[in-house]
């Protein structure tokens, strides 16, 4: 190739990445045992190369150099020469053209072939004979940007935790079918922020979307091979570029503008993001990026034979959290996503696999001490799926204050009670009061715990109730990917049916699961077309099904015509009593010499239990006395935040039960908020019960009750 007219000067070793600073273009690639570094410039269309330009200069590990004639929307990657040696560790092969690490935007897509892999396929021990083949055809290339955008007054939400509602999305599932979105934005960042869909959200009443991962992924050569894809996305190329694939604009400005636009309807943006590992697999996978560049930095090397990978997390590698510039890399991402892009937090998948310093999860591991002391950082959402795949990766419960956690115990617990097993009044009072158990001796609050019966990963609500068993035959692995222990119950008869008693039977467990999830103390999570009834046809793994099975249908039946307006309603109830989002935990006793407990947990028969009741196996019915004036909450001026009493009542057992109601407080008048057997909430006959009063509470179902002769003195959200 012929050298280039450009000059070419020195630059800077920081930033690392391509930097646009008006003038020109800094280039800092980080290499700890490269030897020699080309930085390569292509064509508009990314088809041809038409440079190389060795980058001569070298300070702390970052080769540099500056480009003073470059601009934005040039397209680049690197060739790192160094020694191929995979039983050290090493797998340097300048044949392969990598991908920034700190690219801001990629150009193109993965064009899956042989030339990819660093080895020779085919060959004895293959992983150790390096491949010859250019892989730039089929690579896609960094793209410099510049990050100027007009933000104007845009502000974070900063909605405070406890009145937090997450909602889970997928960001082409959402809108690939909304019939008010313009066919060239559905599926988009700016499908997202069209009019229908903000409006949606807010009259929903959500506070933060939770966008499952947007940073650049790979699609796996087995999945595009059979004609299908990554549909979610944990399977990260880039950590600091948006995939554009979601994009119809194809500029990362796109998903500024939808930050903002949801930040001006009040409305929190929080990413799922994927630091524990890569696209680039095991010693088999391809190399794309940081296999390349240093193989020995990027990852976590089986110590007596670094042929190989510390496989954490399923997918084949684990990133070397150990290595300061990795830390680095993770934490200048993060960086990135909340002060360019305006982002209000994240959730971490696989968040165990951070922690590890050694092999050990330590729940105090250098990643942890950096977010927490880090301004930027500690200031925003930080949400921790608590387990990955390793040896003592479950650690709900373990991570540090100022975390919040998937609380897959509240999961398991609430699924397993509506379905109606036995010896779970115990452990459900612990999940509907924040999960005390898991969270209050480290010093946490009840909004530690994001309390979900449902998420991206399994069931929708719709199929819980309608398949014991999991359908995933169309990812084509004969039914072995996918949870098998699920905890749900198809009310009869599997799948699809026309028995209208199981229809409105499963109606009913739906209202039943919703109105836990958002009547428990904690951060209610709910994933995307549960308020719907939408159905996955039994797929609880549909990772790989960019279609009408993953997609949200805006379409409403008869059923879900009913649910929609209740779980609107529900929201706004726990917006509306602050009893339902509680700032610390109950204490059980008698508050400030009052003679009434906070928290009293009731009988059928009117009585507060004791010790003796919450051993009995087959109790299914639970009564949870709130005194909502007398716990001490206040708001962030000082001033006390009142509510009144409430009593919520729940049978998760087939058979109806005469739950008479507490004497205490004295002449008290119930009014019924909440009734699940019916589908728009309240009881049609507004009828208020009495203490001492029998209450019709039906097999498996769940009622809320205010006391209505208690009137407190308030202002909106019962201030004073």
């Amino acid at each position: 190739m012929s050298q280039p007219n450009w000059a070419i000067w020195p630059g800077s070793p920081y930033p690392l990445g391509s930097t646009w600073d008006g003038e020109g273009v800094n280039f800092a690639l980080f290499s700890e045992h490269a030897e020699r570094v080309e930085l390569c410039l292509f064509s508009e269309s990314g088809r041809r190369e038409l440079e190389r330009i060795e980058m001569r200069w070298h300070t702390d590990q970052v080769f540099h150099c500056y480009l003073p004639e470059a601009r934005p929307g040039l397209l680049y990657g690197y060739r790192v020469h160094g020694p191929h040696d995979p039983a050290a560790g090493h797998r340097f092969n300048p044949n392969k053209l990598l991908i920034d690490p700190y690219a801001k935007a990629l150009h193109g897509q993965v064009k899956w072939n042989d030339a990819l892999f660093g080895y020779h396929i085919g060959a004895e021990e293959a992983d150790l004979v390096m491949d010859k083949r250019d892989s730039a055809p089929g690579m896609p290339k960094g793209q410099v940007i510049d990050t100027a955008f007009t933000w104007g007054d845009d502000k974070p939400p900063k909605t405070p935790w406890h009145e937090t509602v997450i909602y889970e999305l997928h960001v082409k599932g959402f809108t690939a079918q909304h019939p008010r979105v313009h066919p060239e934005l559905r599926g988009t960042y700016a499908g997202l922020a069209t009019a229908p869909v903000v409006s949606y959200l807010q009259r929903l009443g959500v506070t933060a979307v939770e966008l499952m991962p947007v940073h650049a992924f790979l699609d796996d050569r087995h999945l595009v091979e059979k004609g299908l894809r990554n549909y979610w996305g944990y399977n990260s190329m880039s950590f600091f570029a948006p995939d554009m694939r979601y994009s119809a604009s194809g500029h990362v400005n796109e998903f500024k503008t939808m930050v903002k636009t949801l930040h001006s309807a009040g409305i929190e943006v929080i990413l799922d993001v994927v630091y524990n590992h890569t696209a680039e697999g095991s010693h088999l996978g391809p190399t794309l990026s940081f296999r390349g560049i240093d193989n020995r930095a990027y990852y976590r090397l089986v110590h007596d034979d670094q042929r190989y990978y510390m496989d954490y997390t399923g997918c084949g590698n684990t990133l070397n959290m150990q290595h300061p510039r990795v830390l680095q890399l993770i934490m200048d991402s993060l960086r990135y996503w909340v002060q360019e892009m305006h982002v209000d937090g994240f959730r971490f998948d696989l968040a165990s696999a951070l922690a590890r310093e050694l092999h050990e999860v330590d729940r105090l591991g250098a990643f942890f001490d950096i977010i927490h002391q880090d301004p930027v950082l500690s200031q925003v959402k930080l949400i921790a799926e608590p387990w990955d795949l390793g040896e003592g990766g479950y650690q709900v419960g373990n991570f540090p204050v100022g975390w919040t956690e998937w609380n897959g115990r509240y999961r398991d617990t609430v699924r397993a009670y509506w379905k109606g097993e036995d010896g779970l009044i115990g452990d459900m009072a612990y999940r509907l009061t924040g999960s005390s158990d898991l969270y209050e001796s480290s010093g946490r609050r009840p909004y530690a715990s994001i309390n979900f019966v449902t998420c991206h990963d399994g069931f929708t609500l719709d199929d819980l109730v309608s398949f014991n068993e999991k359908h995933n035959e169309a990812n084509g692995e004969e039914g072995r990917d996918g949870e098998s222990h699920n905890l749900s119950w198809n009310c009869g008869e599997e799948g699809a049916t026309r028995n209208k008693h199981i229809m409105d039977l499963r109606a009913r467990q739906k209202r039943n699961f919703l109105s836990t999830l958002f009547l428990s103390q904690g951060i209610p999570m709910l994933l995307a077309g549960d308020e719907r009834g939408r159905s996955q046809q039994g797929n609880n793994n549909a990772y790989c099904q960019d279609n009408e099975i993953s997609w949200m249908d805006w379409a409403l039946d008869e059923y879900g015509r009913d649910l929609l307006p209740f779980v609107q309603y529900l929201i706004t109830l726990r917006r509306e009593h602050p009893a339902l989002k509680r700032r610390h935990f109950f204490q059980g006793r008698p508050i400030m010499g009052a003679g009434v407990k906070d928290l009293a947990w009731i009988r059928p028969d009117g009585e507060e239990m004791d010790d003796e009741d919450w051993q009995q196996g087959f109790a299914r019915s639970l009564g949870m006395f709130i005194a909502g004036d007398l716990f001490e909450e206040y708001d962030e001026r000082g001033r006390r935040v009142r509510d009144t009493d409430m009593l919520l009542l729940m049978n998760s057992n087939h058979e109806a039960i005469s739950f008479r109601l507490p004497a205490q407080p004295e002449r008290t008048r119930w009014d019924v908020l909440l009734d699940t057997v019916y589908p728009r909430g309240p009881r049609p006959d507004h009828r208020k019960f009495h203490s001492h009063e029998v209450y019709p509470l039906q097999g498996r179902s769940l009622v809320l009750m205010i006391n209505a002769s208690r009137p407190v003195p308030r202002t909106s959200n019962g201030i004073e």
